[in-house]
């Protein structure tokens, strides 16, 4: 019976340490974003703000270009993260579902592709970008997004489309649909939790990106959130509830999203299919 316990409560034990290891700097950066800025420079650190205020929230929001970027990061994310769904989409199935030449060499392209690090390509997106002349462009930015999360959204969703049973498919095909029917009507529908899980993933890289934006976009019209939190504290010198505020305003889209997608992308593939 010890050896039970023991067993049942290191586990639990192990992840609550973790989670508070891992929570602990997320809540710090959003209860200084509502201290009043006497309780962020006392010496003794307070853990609750006694006199919340939103004071901070507002001197981010009303900083130069913040619903400017708000709005690029917005389009460059949402257009970056639809359009490799879409073309992930049709390639995961032609991998999963379909047999030719080079197949294997696809696949392995696109896992090299997955493990190298866009860092060291930096200066080659960029001669190609200033070659076509895309410079300062939220066009060239969408584009490279795609392809950066495209990799894995291709490796993910083929996984998904391969654990569909081919029964469920032939099934529909033997009822009278063509193959494009088969996938829209049974198969896209059980792909749910890998749409979730790849859009989570494809958002949360392009919404965080950096390095790209730098180099490519210098006027401050086209650039994207990332880029202007880092510039954020050297505007405004060492006000750290204002820049608290703008790391919570900047990390919230995606509390948003994860909180919205994590049950469906986290439940079961086919249980539904197989339950009918």
């Amino acid at each position: 019976m010890k050896r039970s316990l023991i067993s049942r409560v290191w586990p639990n034990a192990t992840a609550l340490v973790l989670f508070v290891i891992c929570a602990f700097p997320v809540y710090w950066m959003f209860a200084t974003a509502f201290k009043p800025t006497g309780d962020i420079i006392s010496e003794d650190p307070v853990f609750f703000p006694t006199d919340a205020t939103l004071g901070h929230f507002k001197t981010a929001m009303d900083a130069d270009h913040f619903w400017t970027l708000v709005g690029n990061s917005l389009t460059v994310t949402v257009l970056s993260v639809l359009m490799s769904l879409v073309i992930a989409l049709l390639a995961s199935f032609a991998l999963a579902r379909m047999r030719f030449k080079g197949r294997r060499g696809f696949i392995l392209t696109f896992m090299i592709a997955q493990m190298a690090p866009w860092e060291v390509m930096v200066i080659a997106i960029y001669m190609i970008v200033r070659d076509a002349d895309l410079l300062n462009s939220l066009v060239s930015l969408t584009f490279f997004y795609m392809i950066m999360v495209l990799p894995f959204t291709i490796l993910t969703l083929r996984g998904y489309v391969a654990a569909v049973p081919k029964e469920l498919e032939e099934s529909a095909m033997v009822d009278g649909c063509t193959r494009t029917q088969a996938f829209i009507k049974v198969i896209f529908p059980l792909l749910a939790p890998g749409l979730m899980a790849t859009s989570l993933f494809g958002f949360i890289t392009a919404w965080n990106e950096f390095p790209l934006v730098l180099i490519l976009n210098k006027d401050i019209e086209s650039q994207t959130l990332p880029l202007w939190l880092s510039s954020f504290r050297t505007t405004f010198g060492d006000d750290w509830g204002a820049t608290m505020a703008a790391s919570s305003l900047f990390a919230i889209p995606i509390l948003i999203l994860f909180v919205f997608l994590q049950r469906k992308a986290v439940s079961g593939l086919t249980s539904g299919a197989v339950k009918g």
